[in-house]
């Protein structure tokens, strides 16, 4: 068999496949949780199905028709990986199954119930009359609280309440909107498999679900900066912090990417921001300030009075378990990455909306490798990312104009008249 230009994407995805499809068959076998168990299970074979049609794509090149399309295994992935699964773990849920849903469903399904008796999601954990534990908090933004509604309209009888079908069918939709904002491009086949049919999206769609929302609504955000709706992209992006403080990283990102658009794009995102935010944050902060702080910042970065169980063989984990030194020096590397991310950014801020994108999947990334609370499964994040750097790079996204190098480097500041160039060149994979 000869290999040629046209076997490069076939390779690439027997590669991606045979990963896949390895991490399912292990999350099957070995897994601690009942729900990655039966996620595994399932999603295996749609992965064997896309190995399979890829070494057959290879053997015989040319093939045509529906079994022959390279998005077929995409769409059936997101049936074996995603919706099977689910409805399996809902079912089991109604029956009392441990671990038929992750801690964070449940989390964000009592953070809405609190909220509507007390005014706050979040614990007082002076008034448990115990030392707290980490079930006690709530370690997201109040916007979460949102995803938790049909489970106190529709009670604990009725699966369709469960969090993780709020968070998909958010997801969904705000993807839809953001391929709508973007113009509807055609999308790679590579952008979709890391976007839609990789493992850690489809993983954490049915048995959590709260990361695809946020990660959706950073593409939600990226959409609206290449359609120059600053505004409009401030307001999501705040919308995702609230959720999230994962999503900081990005909002710091964009607002690189708005001030390359001119100082007046800058200024209003950048009160967008902190008007959104005010009126998302402030009512629940009010209420009680000492928890919001424990709850939302504290406990996620491991100061809080019971440690976060997130833990992962990533660097910032490893050191942080050396003791209190190492959680230090773990803290330290994670402060130290954060300004190389930012000289980064004033040295070469993101000139079109894929390249917002990737520096949001590495700082994130970084940022998920040094934080000594972490979970792999937070790699969701940068993976979705970069898939959406594929697609907006191939779409040939207009780019974010041309701006004087040394007035970025002094505080973001930017030419009122900069210049437009040419959207930089993309990839050459048609996956």
């Amino acid at each position: 068999m000869r290999l040629t230009a046209t076997s490069r994407p076939v390779l690439l995805d027997i590669g991606f496949y045979v990963v896949c499809a390895t991490f399912a068959g292990l999350s099957a076998v070995w897994s601690e949780f009942f729900g990655y168990r039966v996620w595994g299970a399932i999603s295996l074979v749609g992965y064997l199905f896309g190995l399979g049609q890829a070494v057959v794509g290879l053997v015989r090149p040319g093939l045509s028709g529906l079994l022959a399309d390279r998005r077929t295994p995409i769409v059936l992935i997101a049936i074996t990986g995603f919706v099977v699964p689910l409805v399996v773990l809902l079912i089991t849920r109604l029956h009392g199954v441990l671990w038929s849903e992750q801690p964070e469903v449940w989390v964000v399904e009592r953070s809405t119930t609190l909220l509507f008796h007390h005014g706050t999601p979040y614990t007082d954990l002076a008034t448990l009359g115990r030392p707290p534990v980490v079930d006690d908090y709530t370690p997201y933004g109040p916007v979460m609280t949102v995803f938790g509604l049909p489970r106190a309209l529709l009670g604990a009888t009725s699966p369709l309440g469960d969090a993780r079908i709020a968070f998909a069918v958010g997801a969904v939709l705000v993807v839809a909107v953001a391929l709508r904002v973007a113009g509807r491009p055609v999308v790679p086949v590579r952008a979709w498999q890391l976007v839609v049919a990789g493992p850690l999206t489809v993983l954490t769609a049915s048995t959590a679900g709260d990361d695809i929302a946020v990660v959706a609504l950073i593409l939600l955000a990226l959409a609206l900066l290449h359609a120059r709706r600053p505004v409009a992209c401030a307001a999501v992006i705040t919308i995702a912090v609230s959720m999230k403080l994962t999503a900081v990283v990005a909002l710091v990102v964009l607002a690189v990417a708005v001030a390359v658009l001119g100082r007046r794009a800058l200024g209003k995102f950048l009160v967008t921001v902190v008007g959104v935010g005010v009126v998302l944050n402030v009512p629940v902060l009010l209420v009680d300030p000492g928890s919001f702080v424990e709850h939302v910042i504290r406990f996620p970065i491991g100061l809080g009075r019971a440690h976060s169980p997130a833990a992962s063989p990533l660097p910032g984990n490893l050191i942080a378990r050396l003791g209190p030194i190492g959680h230090d020096v773990s803290l330290a590397l994670l402060l130290a990455g954060g300004v190389a991310m930012a000289v980064w950014l004033l040295r070469r801020p993101p000139r079109t909306t894929a390249d917002a994108a990737l520096r949001i999947a590495v700082g994130l990334a970084g940022a998920i490798m040094l934080a000594p609370a972490t979970r792999w499964g937070y790699l969701v994040y940068p993976v979705v990312l970069l898939g959406a750097a594929i697609a907006l790079r191939a779409a040939r996204t207009a780019p974010v104009p041309e701006v004087e190098r040394a007035n970025v480097g002094s505080a973001v500041a930017v030419s009122s008249a900069p210049e437009r160039r040419a959207a930089s060149a993309g990839v050459e994979d048609t996956a």
